[in-house]
């Protein structure tokens, strides 16, 4: 990894994963912005974002394991607990000891598992789309995932063209196609699988985001909540939701936005956020 802090993708080892990291700003620096995807979705999402908030801030983005390009160790099951250790044990690989969190969809849950215990390693916490979901009911296509067998007829009938039109039809404003086409790219076999078992995990486990509430209300990390208004998969009634776990968070809805505002409204996004760093360093 280079030194000068310009933008670079590279592979690292995390234990026995094999993670794809895109990163920018100082690489050596022991606090970092930290992107964490959803699904489906990849490191990529994040590159002009990475790109906007470094330098002089360090900014990382990583494939959590069996997305991306990113390879997971033989045996791991795709649970959100070993998600939740993995976020951990990438930070400790990258050398990073203070993170600002940047969540997305599937990376909330999984992020804020690991932040609830790591509280003192957590900077702040920004949630786009994505958070404490306390009550919250699967999407359609979710429950399906957690059917076994119709989830793997689904997913085996995810072609390029029904996946185009799934994801860009239920999007206010639609998706570029470049960005469609790129997550179809990386939604491979691995990926189709480590979806359906993290959901079905969830599911089972019933793990609810009130367990997370106390421990991470307790320590008021200073947090921002983008929530676009029109998010077909995540009502943005639960923007203002995040203030019991996040009691001083910044919220904001963008209207016309749907479930990737950083991708229909970059503009908007790269304010906020901005914004929010500057006034939390």
């Amino acid at each position: 990894m280079s030194l000068e802090g310009g933008p670079e993708w590279s592979s690292i080892a995390v234990d026995d994963h094999w993670i794809r990291v895109f990163q920018a700003g100082p690489h050596q620096a022991s606090e970092a912005v930290v992107f964490i995807h959803g699904n489906p979705g990849s490191a990529a999402d994040f590159e002009n974002l990475v790109n906007q908030v470094a330098p002089p801030r360090r900014a990382v983005a990583f494939d959590i394991p069996d997305f991306g390009q990113s390879i997971a160790a033989p045996g791991f099951k795709h649970t959100q607990d070993e998600y939740a250790n993995f976020i951990g044990d990438a930070l400790k690989a990258l050398g990073i000891r203070r993170a600002h969190l940047v969540l997305h969809d599937l990376g909330g849950p999984i992020g804020l598992q690991w932040a609830s215990t790591h509280t003192g390693q957590v900077a702040s916490v920004t949630l786009i789309n994505t958070g404490i979901l306390a009550g919250y009911k699967w999407h359609r296509t979710a429950r399906v995932w957690q059917t076994p067998v119709a989830g793997e007829i689904l997913q085996a009938a995810a072609f390029r063209s029904m996946f185009r039109r799934v994801i860009s039809n239920q999007e206010p404003k639609g998706l570029p196609r470049p960005f469609v086409d790129e997550m179809y790219d990386n939604y491979d076999r691995r990926t189709r699988r480590a979806v359906l078992d993290i959901y079905r995990d969830m599911k089972k486990v019933g793990r609810t985001s009130k367990n997370l509430i106390p421990l991470l209300a307790a320590a008021n990390i200073p947090a921002l909540v983008i929530w676009g208004a029109g998010d077909p998969y995540l009502p943005a009634s639960f923007a203002d939701r995040q203030r019991s776990a996040f009691p001083s968070a910044q919220v904001h809805i963008i209207p016309g936005s749907g479930h990737w505002p950083f991708i229909d409204d970059p503009p908007a996004v790269i304010e906020l956020l901005t914004a929010f760093l500057d006034s939390v360093e």
